[in-house]
């Protein structure tokens, strides 16, 4: 009985280590984007990195994906979002400061049903994964723009609307850009998209650093929460040199 057991807890080892890297989706494009985004540093899927999207895209251009990672320990150094099936599969980079909470969200395109997937680096130099699954009819990223089609857009490009909640010390930020994020995959209209973004405190100290692409939903939304910090800024820039920066 003593041996069966040993023998039982050596066999359950690998078992556990090739669980924790196994796609859960899973995905053929998995082992292409971990490589591209991630590199070959070690990387675990982990359920404490919660990818919180609708089981069906209603509007495949207006998608709302929410990462939520705060039962990780520690802190971490980056935030990779990305659609694994999308024709541009990355939505964004996010660099934080200590004060971010690792909590996002914001709202994509997706062109058919895909993973989405949220890679955060953390302390210990693990990749930990969140993965979900969406379903959708499609068409999301090829769609004619609805921004374009409204009168006088030209003239609200980069107007910030932001809201500001407390929530137990922390000031959580939902932020809603003017821009119409042109991927240019519609025929005759160039890319035309925010590329970097900055959320920074009275003093100027960046406290997130973002890299942003045209995955991104036109007229983009995006939510942080920050620890401490009452009175911020947004700072944003387009692919065309536009410059746009509004006091929250």
């Amino acid at each position: 009985m003593h041996r069966r057991g040993v023998l039982g807890g050596l066999f359950g080892l690998p078992l556990l280590a090739w669980g924790a890297t196994r796609d859960p989706m899973p995905s053929v494009m998995w082992d292409y984007h971990r490589l591209r985004l991630l590199g070959d540093g070690p990387f675990v899927f982990d359920e404490r990195v919660r990818v919180n999207v609708p089981p069906f895209a209603e509007d495949s251009r207006q998608v709302p994906v929410e990462v939520d990672a705060r039962a990780l320990p520690g802190g971490f150094s980056r935030l990779l979002l990305w659609a694994e099936l999308n024709p541009i599969p990355h939505v964004l980079s996010l660099y934080p400061s200590a004060e971010l909470l690792p909590v996002l969200a914001v709202r994509i395109r997706i062109e058919q049903a895909t993973p989405i997937r949220a890679a955060l680096l953390g302390e210990d130099g693990v990749w930990h994964v969140g993965s979900a699954w969406i379903d959708a009819a499609g068409g999301g990223c090829t769609a004619p723009s609805v921004v374009r089609a409204q009168p006088g857009w030209e003239e609200r490009l980069g107007q910030i609307h932001a809201g500001r909640f407390e929530r137990a010390g922390n000031q959580r930020l939902r932020l809603q850009v003017a821009h119409p994020m042109d991927n240019g995959l519609i025929g005759g209209v160039p890319e035309f998209y925010l590329d970097r973004a900055e959320l920074r405190s009275a003093d100027g100290e960046v406290l997130a650093r973002l890299d942003l692409f045209p995955a991104v939903s036109e007229n983009p939304t995006l939510t942080l929460e920050v620890h401490g910090h009452r009175d911020l800024q947004l700072w944003l820039h387009d692919n065309n040199g536009n410059e746009f920066l509004a006091a929250l």
